[in-house]
């Protein structure tokens, strides 16, 4: 995992998002504000703009963070940003990591989103996509995997996790508010989250 790997990475992450910002809007006007889509892509595409900067992984993924706080509104910008930043602060001035240490830095970043954010699994929200899929991506390792199979079983494993708050009674953020009336609808943070792992799997791939 190089520092130009990641940066493709939160690249890939911007060009999906921008390709289903409508998609992702669409999904939270149903049990949220109808803003993710559009608030997600000017964030993404505003760290796309300082990846060349970092000299570092920890640089990359701290200014990344901060730049999403910054620039989505909403919760979704605390969230992300608390995760690319809870990374940064677990990998160190590296210009490389092994796969167990992004798996670390993963872990690191989702129980940074979970203090923050206060959610745990099932509350219709982006841990149902990252948790799994974290797990997935440390199993798979555990089990003598290389990175690309990791990524897979953390990809496939995201989806799983997205596809699984639909049925889901939302306990956590706006969607909450709606009660039973929230199921039935995809989570647009989990669908987001998942995005993440697409694009991971994508550059890995290549």
């Amino acid at each position: 995992m190089t520092l130009d790997l990641l940066a493709d990475w939160l690249r890939r992450f911007a060009a999906i998002i921008d390709e289903n910002k409508t998609y992702l809007t669409e999904l939270d006007s149903a049990i949220g504000d109808a803003d993710h889509g559009a608030n997600m892509a000017r964030g993404t595409a505003a760290v796309v703009t300082h990846l060349d900067e970092a000299t570092t992984i920890d640089g990359l993924l701290k200014k990344a963070g901060m730049t999403l706080v910054s620039t989505v509104g909403g919760t979704s910008g605390p969230l992300y940003g608390t995760l690319l930043m809870k990374m940064g602060m677990a990998t160190g001035s590296v210009v490389e990591l092994e796969p167990d240490q992004f798996g670390k830095a993963l872990r690191a970043g989702l129980e940074g989103l979970i203090a923050r954010g206060k959610t745990e699994l099932e509350d219709k929200t982006m841990v149902d996509a990252l948790s799994p899929a974290i797990d997935a991506y440390d199993a798979a390792l555990a089990d003598g995997a290389d990175l690309w199979d990791a990524v897979d079983a953390a990809q496939q494993a995201a989806a799983a996790g997205r596809d699984a708050t639909t049925p889901m009674v939302a306990r956590k953020g706006r969607a909450s508010y709606l009660g039973e009336r929230s199921a039935g609808h995809c989570d647009p943070g989990a669908t987001s989250s998942a995005y993440l792992f697409d694009a991971l799997a994508d550059v890995i791939g290549t």
